[in-house]
C-alpha cells in the first residue's frame, strides 16, 4: 500500500500500460513532481507550445475555490461535495485541454490522495489512481519531473515560501507569488525538514511507478534548465506532436537562484556534514 500525507491508503493495482503501437495515443499527460523541480516552467512551455493542453495543478487542496472562481464553476455549498465535482471536472478538462485535443495535469505527490478521493467519489467506488486518471482524462502519458540535488530544492522553497516570491517571468515580472517581496533569513530547521519531504515524495513517485510497471518519461530539473527547448522537444514527441515546435517556444521564466542561495545551502551542507 501507498500513502498520501493526509495518511489515505492508495493500493497498488495490477494495472499495466497496455501494449501500444509505435506512436502511443494520449489523450492526458500527468507531470509528476515536487515543488521547486521545474514543474512551473516545464507547464508554462508546454502550454506555450499550442498542441498540448494548458497543465496546471488542479488537484491541489488549496486551489479549489480559486479555480471555481476563475471558470465560474458555482460552489455555494463548498468546494468538497460530489455535486462541486460533477460540475469541476468538465470545466478542468476545458481548461486543461485548451482547445488541443489533450489534457495536461501536474501532480504533486502531496495531491495524489486528493485526487483518488474526489474521482473515486466522482465515478464511485474505489480504484487506483491511474484508473482513474485515464476514466477521466483519456490514455496518460506519465512524466516524472525531478530534482537531484535536494539541498538546493529545499533553499529554493523555503526562501520562496519566506518572501512570497514564487515565480519570476522571463522580463523579470512576478509570474507567481507577491509582488511586495518579504524578506528571507536562513532557517536550517525548515531547510532540513523540507530535504527530508522532498526526499521521501521522490521515493514515493518511485514506488508509485515501479507498482504499477510504468515507465514514464524522466525529466532532471538540472539538466531541464540547461535546455529547455530540449526537454520540451522530448516531450512534445513523447506526446505525438511535432518536437520541432518546441524550437519556437521562448523561456518563460528567469531563475531565481543566486548568491543567497548557493549560500545558505553550502551553509546548510557544512553544518549537517554533507558534501557537495
Amino acid at each position: 500500500m501507498l500513502r498520501g500525507r493526509g495518511g489515505r491508503k492508495l493500493p497498488a493495482s495490477s494495472f499495466r500500460p497496455a501494449e501500444s503501437a509505435a506512436v502511443p495515443q494520449y489523450s492526458s499527460y500527468v507531470i509528476c513532481g515536487t515543488p521547486r523541480s521545474g514543474s512551473t516552467l516545464l507547464c508554462e512551455m508546454l502550454a506555450a507550445s499550442g498542441v498540448a493542453g494548458r497543465p496546471n495543478s488542479y488537484f491541489r487542496e488549496q486551489s479549489f475555490g480559486y479555480w471555481a472562481r476563475e471558470w465560474g464553476v458555482p460552489h455555494e455549498g463548498g468546494t468538497d461535495t460530489v455535486a462541486f465535482d460533477r460540475a469541476f471536472l468538465p470545466a478542468m478538462i476545458r481548461e486543461g485541454t485548451n482547445g488541443t485535443g489533450i489534457f495536461g495535469l501536474r501532480l504533486m505527490w502531496v495531491s495524489v490522495a486528493e485526487a483518488s478521493r474526489r474521482l473515486d467519489r466522482l465515478f464511485g467506488g474505489s480504484a487506483d489512481v491511474t484508473e482513474r486518471l485515464e476514466q477521466a482524462f483519456g490514455p496518460p502519458l506519465y512524466i516524472h519531473l525531478s530534482r537531484r540535488d535536494k539541498v538546493a530544492q529545499a533553499v529554493s522553497l523555503v526562501r520562496a515560501e519566506q518572501s512570497g516570491l514564487w515565480h519570476l517571468a522571463a522580463d523579470g515580472s512576478v509570474l507567481e507569488g507577491d509582488e511586495t517581496i518579504r524578506p528571507n533569513s536562513y532557517d536550517g530547521r525548515r531547510i532540513g525538514e523540507l530535504v527530508s519531504e522532498l526526499e521521501s515524495d521522490g521515493v514515493a513517485w518511485d514506488g508509485f511507478f515501479k507498482a504499477r510497471g510504468i515507465e514514464p518519461v524522466r525529466l532532471v530539473y538540472e539538466t531541464m534548465t540547461a535546455d529547455p527547448q530540449s526537454a520540451l522537444a522530448t516531450v512534445l514527441a513523447a506526446l505525438g506532436r511535432d518536437p520541432a515546435l518546441a524550437q519556437s517556444v521562448p523561456v518563460p521564466t528567469s531563475k531565481m537562484g543566486g548568491t543567497t542561495s548557493r549560500e545558505w545551502a553550502e551553509r546548510f551542507r557544512r553544518e549537517n556534514g554533507l558534501t557537495t
